[in-house]
């Protein structure tokens, strides 16, 4: 993909992402809420797109939280949810956990409350240490609090054969004062430990994509995400088009930067962008690619931006030329006064 996806018309009209897809998968830290508090423009977002027509589902790759708890969270926000619209990445390892292992077999848990609630829904029973003789090590991300001494019992399990599952392996997670550790993070640890590698099943990998496709059943679905290594792969892996939104993790010069599998369909500054079509991106790598005011190029090893307008066309139309500079690659031309010119 060079450049991202034309949903306009060039009179500037065209559908809304809201109408013009039957369910947005959305990502929850750093997309709806940061840190427990609602992302700017987050809840009138995605009050009007549902009124729309568009059916919300939150697909996360936290496992801490069972997803009634998530659901009441949403509803205190001022987003009413069900348990049922919420996707959970412990959900996804739990199904492929009681697919490895027998009914009413044990598994040692290294995380939080989710695991525990997903593990019991597959006929699987939770237990605490390496001792208790389980059939495989499941790990989720338990929070901030979460004592050294988990990662022991699963090393402890592990040398001794056990099977190692994990519910994701992103690396970071949004919070309310900044970026921190995540479950991948932890993994890490454990890996370290042991030199095993656990088998994965959040996003960006296949298993989560097939838990969310079997409890939503969209049929044009809209990934909706801060992260370009897991919720934009995802949708790559997953053949289905998304929207980043940089209320999160990723930041402008990481969008210019990705690679074919990060590469998100539709880019925009927040949730505000479901309700709207995405502005028109023309042009060619001689001539350069326009959207809005603005026209971009890479000249003399740097990515050039002349025009005025939105910032947010400005960006558009730089990673058009960024990343059909960079064909099935990264690109590597020089980012910096381009964007400084956007005010980032």
């Amino acid at each position: 993909m060079s450049g991202l996806r034309v949903r306009n018309r060039p009179d500037g009209s065209g559908d809304a992402l809201c109408t013009a897809y039957d369910t947005a998968l959305l990502d929850l830290d750093g997309v709806v809420y940061a840190g427990g508090e609602a992302v700017v423009h987050a809840v009138p977002s995605l009050l009007a797109a549902r009124d729309a027509g568009m059916r919300l589902a939150y697909v996360t790759n936290n496992a801490l939280r069972p997803p009634d708890a998530v659901a009441r969270h949403l509803t205190e926000l001022g987003v009413p949810a069900t348990a049922g619209e919420v996707i959970t990445s412990a959900q996804a390892v739990a199904r492929l956990i009681a697919e490895r292992v027998p009914a009413g077999a044990r598994v040692l848990v290294i995380g939080g409350e989710g695991l525990r609630l997903a593990l019991r829904e597959r006929g699987l029973v939770p237990v605490e240490s390496a001792d208790d003789d389980p059939a495989a090590v499941v790990q989720g991300y338990g929070g901030p609090e979460l004592p050294w001494g988990r990662f022991a019992e699963a090393s402890y399990a592990i040398r001794r054969g056990v099977p190692w599952f994990a519910s994701n392996t992103d690396l970071t997670i949004p919070g309310a004062r900044g970026i921190g550790p995540g479950n991948g993070a932890a993994v890490e640890v454990v890996r370290i430990a042991t030199g095993a590698e656990p088998e994965v099943a959040g996003k960006p990998l296949p298993p989560m994509h097939r838990e969310t496709v079997l409890r939503t059943g969209a049929r044009r679905p809209l990934v909706v995400g801060d992260r370009l290594d897991t919720d934009i792969e995802g949708a790559f892996n997953g053949d289905v088009d998304s929207l980043l939104v940089l209320t999160g993790v990723t930041d402008p010069a990481q969008l210019l930067a990705a690679e074919p599998r990060h590469r998100p369909t539709y880019v925009d500054a927040d949730l505000r962008g479901l309700l709207t079509g995405q502005p028109e991106v023309t042009g060619d790598a001689a001539a350069g690619f326009g959207c809005g005011g603005w026209t971009a190029s890479v000249r003399d090893g740097a990515l050039v931006l002349d025009g005025e307008g939105q910032a947010l066309d400005g960006l558009r139309a730089l990673a058009a030329a960024a990343w059909t500079d960079a064909g099935d690659g990264v690109c590597t031309a020089a980012a910096g006064k381009a964007l400084a010119g956007l005010g980032w």
